[in-house]
């Protein structure tokens, strides 16, 4: 147990080798996680608790972490020796429980570089339990910490006060364990102050994350260009058409390979062993690594606790809080990470409008894939069209949606924590870890959303849809009657429908609205899904309507305004 942003995850890393992504912003161990290692050959389990700044509960996390407690046979209590008084505040708690306890004061190293110098035996004597310095990362005094786990106790002579009471104890502790000798600002410290500072934080936070998608997009066009077309393309392509040949026409061809007879084409062709195959692998596989390996670098060197307190004030006028960019930035990588994340909120306001403005605005890496790949050989302005109009309605709806639903929203406790240099190995393994998941969830949901499409489509049900919304799309969005096809398919996997859009020879101002109606009207079956757990039924069914009725709106409006009929 421990506060959030200590290394806490890391260090049950350290101590079970389990697969557990560490993260230096808040969200991310809200599910606890277990694991076992072996203590003088004896198997034990060990649980990574959410972080908590105390045992009195003030949202989900904290009082997932006051629960497990109860279970708790030891508690290796992680603490920041950069700073001891604050979590100190939970150790005493945890004493006055009567658990055994060790302490790990990770971060030890940064305690030389901010001229915080702790007398850890000092420490131990005072706290009655075992402390073991520790740095997480490196993997220092880890093998001190398990050797000494059997070692962990329960001080006797600490009896359960008031707040006060332990803040009174925790004053007269570091006067005696701490000495904090004067140095000058370095250069690091000097980055750290004007990043969080909004009059030169803003516009770094610009400068990085305009550097961070363009770095994305340069990866992921790259590994297609080089990698994985010439592999589809001069590899696999001959495979499938010696298997269309053999197979001939009829609707086994259909539903694996596309339509008989049609030159074979990854993004239109629409079969299982094609389309179903070439746009999660090929299409939106490299922009999935580029954007989490990214992802991983922002985490793990301490920048997004300082996006997210440059952003608080913005988000508290859209009735959320700076927690409010983490839903936002794991949304743009995958949806449903993002609609998890929403738990950490703490009130049902600021979670219907982060998962509504979720649904509405945020594209997924994989959607943002199919965007590009519709509308970059036309050129970055129409680009810069779709995306201007999602930033637009996330503003605007969060002002709307804070002015009409009902409930509070708490200002932020985050602790920020030092600038650190992440290590290679770590974000290579999170970034494998999380492409491991998309492509466990993303490729049954796109072979099964294929599927479905391929038997509407045999058995004419599309396109009578198609036929029967025609009208209504031609009139009210002035777009093709087709568009209609992509729309269903797009509640099943929205990057496949935005690729069914390539074939209907669009001009690039018709594929601004649609693709940016796509965006609006639904996320995914697995976003859907897993909104409908967060939310309950009878949010999701509001949100399923703003969803909706957003899209017509939008679509209206971007058809008068590019189009000017």
């Amino acid at each position: 147990m421990g506060n959030p942003n200590v290394g806490k995850s890391v260090v049950f890393s350290r101590l079970t080798g389990a697969n557990v992504i560490a993260s230096n912003y808040p969200g991310t161990t809200v599910d606890f996680s277990k694991g076992n290692m072996r203590i003088d050959g004896k198997r034990v389990e060990i649980i990574d608790a959410p972080g908590t700044y105390s045992l009195e509960p003030t949202n989900k996390a904290e009082e997932v972490a006051s629960k497990m407690l109860k279970k708790a046979d030891v508690v290796i209590n992680v603490v920041d020796a950069t700073n001891l008084e604050r979590n100190l505040y939970l150790t005493l708690q945890l004493l006055e429980r009567n658990i055994p306890v060790i302490l790990a004061l990770n971060l030890w190293d940064e305690t030389h570089h901010l001229g915080i110098h702790i007398n850890e035996k000092e420490l131990e004597t005072l706290l009655g339990v075992p402390v073991v310095p520790t740095v997480a990362l490196t993997g220092e005094g880890i093998k001190t910490l398990v050797s000494r786990i059997k070692e962990a106790k329960i001080n006797e002579k600490i009896k359960s006060t008031s707040e006060e009471g332990r803040w009174i104890e925790i004053g007269s502790i570091i006067g005696q364990v701490e000495q904090v000798k004067h140095r000058h600002h370095t250069i690091r410290d000097k980055i750290s102050d004007s990043t969080i500072k909004p009059h030169t934080g803003i516009p770094i936070a610009i400068g990085i994350i305009f550097c961070a998608f363009w770095f994305v997009r340069f990866i992921g066009e790259n590994l297609i260009e080089y990698i994985f077309n010439p592999i589809f393309e001069n590899l696999y392509l001959p495979i499938v058409m010696r298997l269309s040949e053999w197979l001939g026409p009829g609707i086994a061809h259909t539903i694996l390979i596309g339509e008989y007879g049609v030159e074979i084409d990854f993004f239109e062709s629409l079969g299982i062993l094609t389309t179903g195959l070439y746009v999660p692998i090929a299409a939106v596989l490299p922009y999935i690594v580029a954007f989490y390996f990214t992802l991983s670098i922002l985490e793990d060197t301490g920048y997004l606790p300082r996006l997210a307190t440059l952003v608080d004030k913005i988000f508290h006028k859209l009735g959320m809080h700076g927690h409010g960019i983490v839903p936002l930035f794991l949304g743009l990588g995958c949806n449903v990470p993002g609609a998890l994340s929403t738990r950490t909120l703490e009130t049902r306001k600021q979670r219907f409008i982060s998962a509504t403005l979720l649904a509405i605005c945020v594209p997924c890496m994989a959607q943002m894939a199919m965007i590009f790949g519709a509308l970059g050989t036309h050129g970055l302005y129409y680009i810069g069209l779709v995306f201007l109009t999602l930033t637009i309605l996330y503003i605007v709806i969060g002002l709307i949606l804070n002015r009409f639903i009902k409930g509070e929203s708490p200002e932020i406790f985050l602790e920020v924590p030092p600038y650190r240099r992440p290590s290679l190995r770590a974000t290579f393994k999170k970034t494998w870890m999380r492409i491991r998941w998309f492509l466990k969830e993303a490729i049954p949901y796109l072979f099964f959303g294929v599927f479905l499409i391929n038997i509407l489509y045999v058995i004419g049900i599309l396109q009578w849809f198609g036929n029967a919304v025609s009208p209504v799309m031609e009139g009210l969005f002035g777009l093709p009657g087709d568009a209609s096809i992509a729309l269903i398919t797009g509640f099943l996997r929205k990057d496949l429908a935005v690729g069914m859009l390539f074939s209907l020879n669009m001009a690039p101002i018709q594929l601004v609205i649609a693709v940016t109606m796509l965006t609006i009207y639904f996320p995914c079956a697995a976003t859907f899904a897993v909104l409908i757990k967060e939310l309950g039924i009878k949010d999701m069914v509001k949100a399923a309507a703003i969803m909706v009725g957003v899209a017509i709106i939008v679509g209206f409006l971007l058809r008068i305004i590019l189009l000017g009929v």
